[in-house]
């Protein structure tokens, strides 16, 4: 997989996340193939590239799963 330049994205924080702090993610929606996400609490930290439909999988299953 080639390098993401993510210095100008926009990152959308999980709907799951509160404003005390809470342990969440954030992921970025601006390209078809990938889908960049990084842990919210360290924003210059480093940051998980994963090919779109890899992604739609993880966030299915996960849907699957909950209460």
């Amino acid at each position: 997989m080639r390098p993401v330049d993510l210095t100008a994205v926009s990152w959308r924080r999980s709907s799951y996340s509160n404003q005390d702090g809470g342990e969440c993610v954030e992921v970025c929606d601006d390209f078809a193939a990938v889908v960049p996400v990084r842990d919210s609490k360290v924003p210059h930290g480093p940051v998980l590239v994963f090919r779109a439909g890899g992604w739609a999988s993880f966030v299915s299953a996960v849907g699957e799963r909950r209460p």
